[in-house]
This record gives structure tokens, sequence and C-alpha cells, in this order.
């Protein structure tokens, strides 16, 4: 039984009135009044995490760094380091003590883990801080940017961390107010961002940008008739094309990393070496708090933190899909089919790197790096680079079987509903989604062809 029409409910994207289709509801029921099975999101699948290993091939050297690139990337943050087992650093305001906090499922690399280890982050320490409402135990993990300043008309678009090292033993008298998140949710001034997994990113920095504009232009014709577009967001003064982000607005992951350590955890780095917040009695520690350890006399000890990082993510391969069964197999002809893959594209081929373990690797990422517009209904009207308020970078595919939270938001936990969000009408504002058309090809399938397209996704 295939789903045709589009019954529409009301909804409100920042203030605004906008109608969307929720088709996957009426599907349901439909299916259940004929008795029928309906297609149904499989859920995280069990088994080994298929993910968070080292390429294959390192030598021994690249081993070694990845390893304590791994530990670090684990290690929590504290304000002054001196708390066991802590690295120095964290606050005055941030958002989580380790890079691992956000970055957990299915293994160290992913996203947001089922339980939110941002609830015992806001008071560890003594800290006092008020959990945000869209803050919850089983929720994803999030970072909060305000569209516009109190004046609702400035953008704005920057994060505003959620909690501060305010009452934290180590924190001595700081006195630092939370951001009002109360009055911005009130305002429809607040939006959300969840953690993009980082495996296999070193491959994706070594795809070349030929590469990503070659294919763009295939299948032209294709993506012409189905109304999908997509653009580079290339970097303002090297002219590279930036891959990494929701919005592909950075260009490496090094910078990545910088700055996630800086904003998401208040840690100063050689990248960005000024505190977020200088409210006096608040900095602690001289800057940059991560740096080149000069004094060190053994080989290795003089990396920063924020290189390690970097050599762990480098060496972080491509998660591994399960094998393929007749349903999977089909599951994908038919994600083929329908048009996902002209985004969603399967394969981007590494070039001659430096590092033999990637050079010239077949980089399955299910993504074109390229910006698409997704409409009103995902748009978040932050404007990142060439990235427009409704433009979004492809998201990669690759261990989407066990992520647990969807869309850049986490407002999803079932991909039936994510495709079914992939649809939105142009209200004046933003154009349609490009993802429309293939949104009503998925729509005009069978049940049995829906339910195998969800079951090879549950296999990435």
């Amino acid at each position: 039984m295939g789903m045709s029409g589009r019954p529409c409910g009301k909804s409100q994207q920042h203030g605004k009135s906008s109608w969307t289709c929720v088709l996957a509801v009426v599907a349901l029921l439909v299916a259940g009044s004929t008795g029928l099975a309906a297609q149904q999101d499989p859920g995280v699948r069990g088994g080994p995490p298929g993910a968070g290993t080292p390429l294959k091939g390192l030598s021994p050297g690249q081993l070694n760094m990845f390893n304590v690139g791994s530990t670090v990337f684990q290690e929590n943050a504290s304000v002054s380091g001196k708390i066991s087992g802590t690295r120095i650093g964290l606050g005055p305001i941030f958002n989580a003590e380790s890079c691992s906090s956000c970055h957990m499922q299915p293994s160290v690399g992913g996203s947001s883990p089922s339980v939110n280890p941002q609830i015992a982050a806001a008071t560890d320490q003594g800290a006092v801080n008020t959990i945000p409402s869209f803050i919850t135990p089983n929720g994803p993990t999030r970072e909060a940017r305000f569209i516009y300043q109190p004046d609702l008309v400035t953008p704005d678009g920057g994060v505003h961390d959620l909690f501060t090292i305010t009452g934290r033993t180590d924190a001595g008298l700081c006195n630092i107010a939370q951001p009002d998140f109360a009055t911005a949710l009130a305002e429809n001034n607040v939006i959300f961002r969840i953690p993009t997994p980082v495996f296999g990113t070193g491959l994706i920095e070594e795809i070349e940008d030929a590469t990503i504009v070659a294919n763009m232009q295939a299948n032209l014709a294709q993506k012409q008739a189905l109304g999908i577009g997509g653009t580079p967001n290339y970097t303002p003064n090297g002219g590279n094309i930036a891959r990494f982000g929701w919005k592909a607005q950075n260009a490496s992951m090094m910078f990545f990393s910088g700055e996630a350590s800086n904003v998401e955890l208040g840690i100063t780095n050689e990248m960005l070496p000024v505190e977020r917040n200088e409210t006096v009695g608040c900095v602690f520690n001289g800057t940059p708090e991560d740096h080149i350890n000069f004094a060190a006399t053994k080989p290795g000890q003089a990396m920063s933190a924020l290189t390690s990082i970097d050599m762990f993510l480098r060496f972080l391969d491509q998660p591994t899909p399960v094998p393929p069964t007749s349903s999977t197999i089909n599951g994908q002809n038919q994600f083929n089919a329908i048009g996902c893959v002209l985004c969603h594209s399967t394969t981007l081929k590494t070039s001659g790197s430096s590092v033999p373990s990637m050079s010239n690797v077949q980089a399955n990422l299910f993504s074109d790096l390229l910006l698409h517009h997704m409409g009103p209904g995902l748009a978040d009207s932050i404007v990142q680079g060439n990235a427009t308020g409704d433009e979004f970078r492809t998201a990669p595919l690759w261990g989407l079987g066990q992520r647990i939270f969807f869309l850049h938001d986490g407002r999803e936990t079932d991909l039936l509903k994510v495709i079914q969000d992939h649809f939105s009408l142009g209200n004046g504002v933003y154009p349609n989604s490009e993802a429309n058309q293939v949104v009503n090809n998925f729509n005009a399938l069978s049940t049995q062809n829906q339910q195998d397209l969800l079951n090879f996704l549950r296999s990435l």
C-alpha cells in the first residue's frame, strides 16, 4: 500500500504560521484500519558499532597519535585542570565538559548519546546552573543560537552557551548569569544544533574540490527535473570548499575542533586564544590555555591538546555498514531510483595523500558536501558563510544505523518522520525545499519498498 496524499496540520516556525504535511501519521492510521502492517523505522540497530576505530594501515607513530588524541578527546576539562583526571580551561561559559560527551553514540566520535551528559555537567563540582527546558535527560546534547539580538532586528546567529562556572569549587567567587533562554524561547528567537558525527573526517578532508565540483555537475538533467540544486560553501579568502559542520561552515577539522573547544568547552587555544567571556573574577588562567608544551623533553609531549585531537579525528576511519540483505539491497535500489542519491552521493574518492592509509580511498559518506535549500520547515534563519537561513550541507549518512537523534536540531528520532520533514513549501521568505519531489517519489513507493529503504538506511 503506497502513500499518495499530503494531509496538512498547523505548525509554528519562528513565530510564523505555516502548513506542513504529516503524511506518515495518516499512513499509519490507514494501514491500521486495513489490517496491513505499516512501514516503520526499525530503530537503532544493535551489534558492534562498526565505527570509532583507526584507519587500517597506519604506521606505529600514526596509531600512537590516534590513541593519544582519543584519550584527550574523552578527557573532562575543569577550570584549573587540578581536579583529578581533567585538563585545564573549562569555561567561564560552556556547553559540555569534554568532546566525547557530545560525540559518543555509538562510539567515540559519534553523535548524541542516549543519556544526555549536559544534565550532570550543569551542576558538576557545585555549579549552580539552571537546566534550560530544551535540555532533557534523554534528549540530544544541544547548543543554542539566538537568531536576533535583543532588539529582535539585528541578526545574531552566535552560540549562547548554556552554562557558567559560577558556584563550582574551582571557580572561586566567579558570578556570571546564564542567558535568558526563557525569553528567547517565548520570542521564538532561539534555534538549536546537535553534534555532527566526526567519523571519517580525515577522508573528507582529502577529497579534492575538483571531485566535489565534478560530482555537483553530474546528472544535471535529472537533478533539475527534480528541483535539486546545490552549491559549495566557499571560504571567503582562499576560495576552497568548506565541508564541516551543519552548514559546511568550516574548511578543516583543525579549525572545526579549535572552534568547538573554544565555544563548547570554553577552552582557549592557539587558534582562538581569547576567552568568550572575560568577566572580572572569572578568568583564572593565562591564555591560550591549550598550547604547545615548550618544556617537553620527550617526543609527542610537546603537542597541544588541539593538535592531539586533530590527529585522532584525522585518523578516525569511516563507519562500516552491516552485510547487505535482500531487503537492504532493494532499499538502496529504491534510494537511488527516487533521487535520494542525487544529494546523498554514495561515494567520493580521496586524492593522493601524504598518509598512505588515506590515499585514493572510496569515502562512502553518502553526501555531496554541498548546500541545499530545505525550505521554511527546516530553516533556522542562521547565515554562515554562503549558507543562507534555510541552506544546510547534505548530512553524511554513514553510521546512520546507530544514530539516535536526527536533523540539525535533534527534533526527530524516527527516520520516517525525517524523510517527511524534508518536504517544505516556500513561504515568500524561503523557497521550496529541494527535496520535495524526492519525498513525493518516496510516498509513491509501495509499503514494502518504503520499508526496504528504511532498512537500508539503518544498515549504514
